[in-house]
């Protein structure tokens, strides 16, 4: 399986049409159907859907097309990590999961004296985000406890947070200053799809994970939360520093009791070979803290 058909599949997978796909290939439209086609031949499997008006994927394809993204992304991270200077501060460094203020600070920090060094920030859910840090396509991970030590390297951050319920401002469970164990179980909730999480909740109201009420999950929240409860999906289970300072009047938030924090932590894989810039970032990181 060649790079370049690999760079051809996914022409097709993001124009949804050979033609279109050829065009911005500068190639010729029958070169890019045999390619295809070989491609499919090589794996045994359909990759395409070919329709009348457009192109979809199988669920092969669709497999493909996370994994070439992935392939790809390593081999131009690699390229740029053999050509760059070892001497110089300079590229890329790449970070997946839920930024926390102290990452930031230390990337604004770094920035400043180092400006050839650009920081890419991935957002995705801690399985998708460590799928990536095993494949080297990021460099670090923002991760809760516990690590897995015997796979990675990590740095507590000094960043927490609290959990608390997100709910309507006229919900009769608003006028409690905290959430208690007992309220909890009584409401319908919008939670992580972490079955871990989930557990810790479970764990935290004393109770069995299925007598949680758990009527939707979510794996990325993207944008504010606000809107699940505003149409009266239930009460969302949340932490803090996700949500913005100053809330909707709509909706108020209320911490649980006992407190139940959350703590980040820059996580990284032990046998990692670092570019010249994320040791000085893991250093820069460092003094941060202190």
């Amino acid at each position: 399986m060649e790079i370049r058909v690999l760079k051809y599949f996914l022409a097709v997978a993001r124009e949804e049409n050979i033609t279109r796909a050829a065009e911005s290939l500068h190639i010729a439209q029958p070169s890019l159907s045999k390619q295809i086609i070989e491609l499919e031949q090589e794996l045994g499997k359909k990759l395409l859907i070919r329709g009348k008006r457009k192109i979809t994927l199988t669920e092969e394809g669709v497999l493909l097309r996370k994994r070439a993204e992935d392939i790809l992304s390593l081999v131009e991270k690699t390229e740029r990590d053999i050509s760059s200077n070892f001497t110089e501060v300079a590229g890329d460094i790449s970070i997946g999961g839920n930024i926390p203020q102290t990452i930031l600070q230390t990337a604004s920090s770094m920035q400043k004296q180092y400006p050839s060094v650009s920081f890419q920030f991935y957002s995705g859910d801690a399985i998708d985000v460590t799928e990536r840090l095993d494949h080297g396509t990021i460099d670090f991970a923002i991760l809760l406890q516990p690590i897995d030590n015997t796979k990675y390297k990590y740095i507590t951050l000094p960043d927490k947070s609290v959990w608390g319920v997100l709910m309507k401002s006229e919900s009769e469970f608003s006028k409690l200053p905290v959430i208690k164990k007992e309220n909890l179980i009584q409401m319908p909730l919008i939670l992580h799809r972490r079955i871990g999480l989930q557990q810790n909740i479970a764990d935290w109201a004393q109770t069995d994970l299925d007598n949680l009420n758990i009527t939707s999950t979510y794996n990325v929240m993207h944008g504010s939360p606000v809107s699940f409860v505003r149409n009266d999906m239930g009460y969302f289970l949340i932490t803090r520093d996700l949500l913005s300072p100053e809330l909707d009047s709509s909706v108020v938030f209320r911490p649980l009791e006992p407190t139940l924090e959350i703590q980040y932590n820059l996580v990284w894989k032990r046998r990692n070979i670092f570019s010249n810039a994320a040791k000085i970032f893991l250093e820069t990181l460092e003094q941060t803290i202190k």
